[in-house]
């Protein structure tokens, strides 16, 4: 049994839809989603399964890390439930004139824009979830 921890970086769209396919139907708590404003930095804690490796049952704690975050809005999460479930479905962007809107999609139609001037995505396994 290896204890290999991913570690993925994505700074183009390619990099973005792997990182996507991987945190795909992973699980949250709002309280696991913090944004530094002061350092640009935009945390998720999520638990996932692990699709990239050939043991697809096993689950992993990860952190989903976004560098140079300018602007957050969320809809349709309410931020004072902590405890409250956010299944992600993916995430995606645009470009919108010089900057880029990252969309983490959520089901119940809530999603998390966050606004940025370049993609610089961090993908890193934490643990194991026994």
């Amino acid at each position: 049994m290896s204890k290999y921890l991913a570690k993925i970086i994505a700074n183009d769209h390619e990099g973005l839809q792997v990182i996507s396919a991987c945190v795909s139907g992973s699980k949250t708590k709002v309280d696991n989603i913090k944004y530094l404003a002061s350092s640009k930095v935009f945390l998720v804690s999520i638990e996932r399964i692990k699709i990239e490796s050939d043991q697809k049952n096993k689950k992993i704690n990860s952190i989903c890390r976004f560098d140079f975050v300018d602007k957050v809005k969320s809809k349709n999460i309410d931020q004072t439930n902590k405890e409250e479930i956010l299944n992600l479905i993916g995430i995606d962007y645009l470009k919108n004139k010089d900057d880029y809107e990252i969309n983490l999609i959520f089901d119940n139609n809530s999603h998390i824009v966050l606004t940025t001037e370049t993609i610089e995505v961090r993908l890193e396994d934490q643990n194991e979830i026994r």
